[in-house]
């Protein structure tokens, strides 16, 4: 009856979450509520009937109590900041801890090279005033193996930057937060860098598949609004190239024709020559 109603209580438990130091009034709670009763049941002052009744009413009085109790960090670890993050376990009378650092999941950046790349060692929970950061390095691996990394800065800057990335950037960067000798945290970063060479090829190709698609234009979505020309149509270049022929013709018809007063007004002036001549 007492595991059932206690020991197995969510709510039991959820209310004995309560923040470091305060275990001892959490104590002084539950002996208050269980102490009387397991007293009377030695001493055969009640029906064995009774108690589960009497046990609920404890279990609610000490949910009551102990949730005015200051709370833990508000995560059961492994949740970051190991001191602020232990939970106070009602059954083993003692903090419980993972003492082992937390791993954050990889968060991948893919950036194209001579870019700048800036990576923040951001956690979602409180840290201790002083602390050590230490970024390491593990070329062109997506890892989070510890033994694959090599230290490449140290300090308090939770910032990494990388002011042109090329490709011997790629690879995973890890940052590592200490408070004292204890590590509290470690994040993890896989940067892939684009060379420029592969992303002008690309736009070489996209180009390319578009002057072979009708009318230079791009393949509407389906369900979307057909996409702007990015080339010339066939009948704009056709016409272009008509105008232009046509105005090579006229240019050389015009050039053509000023010429030809010149050769026809030597045969009109032919008589008047004749005329002076038989005069």
């Amino acid at each position: 009856m007492l595991d059932s109603i206690f020991n197995n209580n969510e709510s039991i438990i959820d209310a004995g979450r309560v923040g470091e130091g305060y275990d001892v009034q959490l104590k002084e709670i539950l002996d208050a509520q269980i102490l009387p009763l397991v007293e009377e049941f030695d001493n055969q002052l009640n029906n064995g009937t009774v108690y589960e009744e009497r046990l609920q009413t404890a279990a609610d009085n000490f949910i009551a109590a102990a949730s005015k109790l200051p709370r833990v960090s508000g995560c059961v670890p492994p949740c970051g900041f190991q001191s602020a993050g232990a939970v106070y376990n009602c059954i083993t009378c003692q903090y419980d801890s993972c003492e082992f650092p937390l791993d954050c999941p990889v968060r991948e950046i893919e950036v194209m090279e001579y870019s700048r790349v800036q990576m923040w060692c951001e956690v979602p929970f409180h840290l201790p005033a002083h602390i050590e950061v230490i970024w390491r390095f593990a070329g062109e691996v997506k890892t989070q193996q510890v033994d694959q990394f090599k230290e490449v800065t140290a300090g308090v800057d939770r910032l990494y930057s990388i002011p042109s990335s090329s490709l011997q950037h790629q690879g995973t960067y890890q940052c590592e937060i200490y408070s004292g000798q204890t590590s509290v945290v470690r994040v993890y970063y896989y940067l892939t860098v684009t060379p420029q060479v592969v992303v002008g090829h690309t736009e070489l190709q996209e180009i390319f598949d578009l002057s072979v698609l009708p009318g230079g234009q791009l393949l509407p979505a389906p369900g979307g609004p057909p996409h702007s020309p990015l080339l010339p149509s066939t009948l704009l270049l056709d016409a272009c190239l008509t105008a232009l022929l046509l105005l090579l013709f006229l240019s050389l018809g015009a050039l053509y024709f000023s010429s030809v007063p010149e050769r026809t007004s030597h045969p009109e002036q032919q008589p008047d020559r004749d005329e002076d001549l038989g005069s």
